[in-house]
């Protein structure tokens, strides 16, 4: 089975303490430059990869900074995807709208944004980007991967305003997959193939996902026969463990057509 990787990152943090504690980098394996990112899709036996800057410090000035790196990355390998580091926050807007100059680049593929750096996704402030970041996407045909995670405003319950405004024109890809045990049992009950079936551009990757989703998702879409064009996978290198993310999948995936579509056929309809 060909493995395309949907979502992982390059760039090296700086130390940061984070919860309180002293300054770590938990990232161990994050990776500073473009050799060192193939040298990893090789040993891996990644053929494909949409690759996107390191976050998670609250200096994200740091981030857009590996905009740059991530379009070099696109440039020099047929193999690479960029995603460019983009923010949805008014005190970001210059850096965004910089940053959004670039989409136009050969290889550019997807636009990145979280709201774990702050922000909510329904707050007044954040729309004037927000706005900005889909109409951009939309004009070149981009997709736009949003960070979620149980609680806060990346919990798929505020996330999903994003889906209902803007998933109809352009694809929107929700990273983790809710992120956590609230998030898998709301998506996979109902609300991702509701919104499959109203006709949203809505995709999703399973790094992170607790246990059970993945089996649960896969009997899902086989019940339902929805979805199977929709789920892609993705290692979240260095925050997630590419050996481990790839077991979990292929077991719950298994080796007929739903695996194809996971592993490399939808990868290849939104990436090439």
């Amino acid at each position: 089975m060909r493995v395309y990787d949907a979502h992982r990152h390059l760039g090296t943090l700086p130390p940061y303490p984070f919860y309180g504690g002293p300054a770590v980098n938990p990232d161990l394996k994050a990776r500073a430059t473009v050799d060192e990112l193939l040298a990893d899709l090789d040993a891996e036996g990644t053929e494909r990869a949409l690759v996107i800057p390191n976050y998670g410090v609250p200096d994200v000035a740091v981030s857009f900074g590996f905009n740059d790196l991530v379009v070099e990355a696109a440039a020099r390998d047929d193999r690479i995807r960029a995603g460019l580091w983009v923010s949805p926050r008014p005190q970001d807007a210059e850096l965004t709208t910089k940053a959004l100059t670039l989409a136009g680049e050969p290889g550019v593929r997807a636009l990145k944004l979280s709201f774990l750096l702050g922000g909510h996704p329904t707050a007044d402030d954040v729309r004037p980007q927000l706005d900005q970041i889909f109409e951009v996407a939309r004009r070149n045909d981009l997709v736009v991967h949003v960070h979620t995670s149980p609680g806060a405003a990346s919990d798929i319950d505020h996330i999903g305003h994003l889906v209902d405004t803007y998933a109809a024109d352009v694809p929107l890809h929700l990273v983790h997959f809710g992120g956590g045990m609230s998030g898998h049992i709301k998506l996979i009950g109902s609300r991702f193939f509701d919104w499959i079936a109203t006709g949203k551009r809505v995709y999703t990757d399973l790094s992170w996902a607790i246990g059970f989703a993945p089996g649960w998702l896969a009997a899902e879409i086989e019940r339902r026969g929805l979805g199977h064009d929709r789920v892609l996978f993705a290692s979240d290198q260095p925050w997630g463990d590419h050996a481990g993310e790839l077991a979990r999948m292929q077991a719950a995936m298994g080796d007929g057509e739903l695996a194809e579509f996971v592993f490399h056929r939808t990868f290849e309809h939104l990436y090439d």
